[in-house]
């Protein structure tokens, strides 16, 4: 009889259940961070062990120093027309609430899906509704009727719901585009926000909100203040600093715990426009980091470089 003693590390992807217990362990503030990692080391008292001893290795119960500074954070300008003509960022993030876009998206034909059991179909409509609305305060030109009305679906009917939905109302709209998809997800829907992602976005070409059903049943205005589509439909801020400003964004997306064979992912955004800081860059479905470094002939200089 073989027995496996606990607390083995386990390298493959964890379900949805572990995931979330273990943000809930690792997501903390700093100093509550700091506070759990101080009581560790004292209580597994490393400058004691014998093995470190016997090898030389002395560690210290103190966190390391790193020098550091902290940039400014830039003040947002809004619309004129509103109370809160600008924002000053709060430790990384920022309320919408009372404040209105420089130049708000569009979203004229859009549609709603519902893969949650426990959503009926008057609440959807009447989320989408708020929501609408919610938009249409924020500065942006939000048609508060779908180009068709909210449907339901089995979470594993979700590639066939969405493309035979996605045809009827392409023929309806007659060579016109699609612009959003509102879609109401379980609390607990596993694979089905990746998978739907990979359809709107790799094969439909297609911008999607999700919303988990807990926040639907709410309905906070706070919510929907800030569950407005960050794509193409969303609208402009502008910097009020009167000085040239980039900003840019990069990121690595990593395979999952025991793929040898996948890659990892990188990818760099900068902002254009200069003082409006939500158009980006790179072009829609582009893999490849564009301009991050290129080569180019100069009639006088010849071979020139450029890039980060």
């Amino acid at each position: 009889v073989c027995k496996i003693v606990e607390g083995q590390r386990y390298s493959k992807r964890l379900n949805e259940r572990r995931i979330t217990a273990l943000l809930k362990v690792t997501c903390q503030r700093p100093q509550e961070m700091e506070k759990d990692i101080m009581q560790t080391v004292r209580h597994n008292a490393y400058y004691e062990d014998p093995f470190a001893k016997e090898f030389g290795i002395k560690i210290s119960d103190k966190l390391a120093q790193v020098e550091a500074r902290i940039l400014p954070a830039p003040w947002l300008k809004y619309s004129e027309s509103v109370r809160e003509k600008a924002c000053l960022l709060q430790v990384g993030q920022w309320n919408m609430m009372n404040k209105k876009m420089v130049n708000g998206g569009i979203v004229n034909n859009w549609m709603c899906f519902n893969f949650s059991r426990n959503v009926q179909y008057s609440v959807a409509r009447g989320f989408c509704y708020e929501h609408a609305q919610m938009c249409h305060i924020s500065g942006m030109t939000f048609n508060t009727e779908p180009i068709l009305p909210p449907y339901t679906a089995r979470p594993d009917h979700v590639e066939r719901a969405l493309k035979t939905r996605y045809s009827e109302a392409m023929t309806k709209l007659k060579g016109k585009e699609l612009d959003l998809l509102i879609v109401i997800l379980p609390d607990n829907s596993g694979s089905l926000y990746g998978d739907l992602k990979c359809i709107c976005e790799a094969e439909l070409g297609l911008v999607s909100q999700c919303c988990l059903t807990k926040h639907v049943f709410k309905m906070s205005k706070q919510y929907l203040g800030q569950c407005r589509p960050k794509d193409k439909c969303e609208g402009v801020y502008r910097l009020s600093d009167d000085r040239p400003t980039i900003i840019f964004g990069a990121d690595v997306t990593h395979p999952h715990p025991g793929e040898d064979s996948i890659p990892s992912i990188a990818a760099v955004v900068a902002s254009q426009d200069w003082p409006e800081v939500t158009k980006y860059a790179q072009a829609h479905r582009q893999e490849l980091i564009q301009d991050l470094f290129k080569v180019w002939q100069n009639p006088v200089r010849g071979t020139v470089t450029g890039g980060m």
